[in-house]
């Protein structure tokens, strides 16, 4: 037996974790100055990005930077951070061409959420360092964003930020992550930025506020009688609640007092009051026939309103749908229930676990109690919330709940909830190219269709550059979607022997139905035309019935 020849011995490079790497030169407009590096050498390790501390002093001087949700949304955090003293600007909405500076900036090869808000981020800066310098920018900025971390690349997104701003020369520029663990999670470095618990609560309140806000906007404004009545509407109602944010009393302290407040609080609701007598003057007309399309997908895909996902929202109302919005409010419970199922699956091991589980639940309860609060507030008109455990016992013959990267088991269990309880004729899912916890549920979906074959839906891999292919396979599930609702609406008129000349008869004797605050009860049917013809149908019933026991 022959030996082999001994290999030569290799070099291994051992980085420490304090450490730091010159970046590569890149093609970026505001390159790293020529002193910083010339400081580093090519074979210097790297280190992790700390940022410089952000000192109380500062508050109300620094700017802080937000963004990366709907408009909506971010104007009321905007309101929530003014609140506590600090200046806030809300960030651009991304565009391609932030698509393609975070590809450059960053990494090629990371999902089109990452790349987007990357590059958004980024371009923001440059421009302001063509205004003002890399210095001032540093001084005058600091970006707030939400961190994770598990299978999904959104526990990456501050490193890509981070080595994007290196290779803009903003290694001075300063970023602060926000847990989505804790309640409450003290200052951060300096004591500038505090997450304590009255900021927490006004961040979910900002978040439950405008999900049952955009609901309602969503539902009526494919029905509007008076083109863009609703978006003025909107704006006019974001633009109150933002000063109601800003205005918040401080009240109960920083504790369990201030939960309490919230919780208990008039403040909120005689808000969203007003917003219900502003949409109670929209006029509809809720005998158009139209298919629901409930959007569902990757966080930052069904949430934004704009480029990063080619304006679906936009486009499927002008292909003739009503669309189904992502709500914010699910996402938090379903972080909630994961917290929950942690601890449930740890009783009699960790100290405490039962309690924490207890707790937990206690907490999704008052979450889903005061969603609904605010949706009462507004007549009722809104949709109410899925229950975490329903979309758990859905998804579970085919995504294990346990599996919690990006939305995990959830995608799965809201296509179902929606297509079972006949909430939407159609799907539609909006994947970030490579993104794996997506390609997970998109994979188990095909189980799904095994089972449920009359379930339309249509997976949407969104690379940021190929909106006509996205789109185009959006619109040949769309087809069939609104051919469901033409029959659906037409079976309707058969089993009720009304047309729709004799409905609209009914209704014009009930214009209080034709307000955007009408609530229109769920009969077994989709499509808001099948619902009102029902509804109508019953009220001509009623009134014959009437009439019967009043001549006898």
């Amino acid at each position: 037996m022959t030996r082999q020849a001994a290999r030569p011995a290799r070099t291994i490079r051992i980085v420490a974790e304090n450490s730091r790497v010159a970046p590569r030169p890149r093609n970026f407009s505001a390159s790293p100055a020529p002193s910083a590096v010339a400081s580093r050498t090519p074979g210097e390790p790297y280190q992790a990005y700390r940022p410089a501390p952000f000192t109380l002093a500062e508050r109300g001087q620094v700017t802080l930077l937000i963004g990366n949700l709907h408009w909506r949304v971010e104007r009321l955090f905007q309101g929530v951070l003014e609140n506590m003293g600090h200046r806030a600007q809300i960030l651009p909405t991304a565009t391609l061409a932030d698509l393609m500076a975070g590809r450059e900036a960053a990494d090629i090869g990371q999902c089109s959420p990452t790349s987007f808000t990357t590059g958004s981020l980024a371009n923001f800066l440059r421009r302001e360092v063509q205004r003002i310098g890399a210095d001032e920018v540093a001084k005058q900025y600091v970006y707030v964003t939400a961190g994770s971390c598990g299978a999904c690349r959104f526990g990456q997104y501050h490193q890509s930020y981070e080595l994007a701003l290196r290779n803009a020369g903003l290694e001075a520029f300063r970023m602060f992550l926000l847990g989505q663990d804790g309640i409450d999670q003290g200052a951060a470095p300096g004591g500038g930025l505090e997450l304590n618990l009255p900021a927490t609560l006004g961040a979910v309140w900002s978040i439950v506020l405008t999900d049952v806000i955009q609901d309602l906007e969503y539902r009526v404004r494919p029905y509007e009688r008076i083109a863009g009545e609703t978006d003025r509407v909107v704006r006019a109602a974001v633009d109150d609640l933002q000063r109601v944010f800003r205005a918040r009393p401080q009240r109960g302290g920083r504790g369990l007092g201030n939960a309490l407040w919230h919780l208990g609080t008039g403040y909120f609701v005689d808000a969203m009051k007003d917003v219900r007598r502003r949409f109670e003057d929209i006029e509809l007309d809720r005998l158009r026939v139209k298919p629901v399309v409930k959007i569902t997908g990757e966080f930052y895909l069904q949430t934004v309103e704009g480029e990063p996902n080619h304006h679906i929202h936009r486009w499927l109302e002008a292909e003739g749908a009503e669309v189904y919005p992502a709500a914010i409010t699910v996402w938090l419970d379903y972080l909630m229930r994961l917290a929950v199922q942690d601890h449930e699956d740890r009783i009699g091991i960790r100290p405490g676990a039962r309690r924490s589980a207890a707790a937990l639940r206690l907490a999704q309860r008052l979450l889903l109690w005061t969603h609904g609060r605010m949706r009462k507030a507004l007549g009722g008109a809104p949709r109410a919330l899925p229950q975490q455990q329903e979309l758990r016992a859905l998804a579970a013959p085919w995504f294990h709940s346990r599996l919690n990267g990006g939305e995990g088991d959830m995608l799965v269990g809201k296509a179902l909830w929606a297509h079972l309880h006949h909430k939407a004729h159609m799907i539609c899912e909006l994947s970030p190219y490579s993104c794996m916890p997506n390609t997970m549920s998109v994979g188990a979906m095909a189980g799904v269709l095994g089972r449920h074959p009359d379930l339309l839906y249509a997976p949407i891999e969104i690379k940021g550059d190929a909106e006509v292919h996205a789109l185009s396979r959006c619109q040949m599930v769309l087809t069939e979607a609104r051919k469901r609702a033409l029959r659906e609406y037409e079976g309707v008129l058969a089993r009720i022997g009304l047309t729709e000349a004799q409905l609209r008869e009914i209704a014009a004797r009930h214009p209080q139905l034709s307000r955007a605050t009408a609530v229109i009860p769920h009969h077994g049917v989709t499509g808001a035309a099948a619902n009102f013809a029902l509804h109508l149908a019953s009220l001509r019933d009623r009134g014959g019935a009437q009439s019967a026991l009043a001549r006898a």
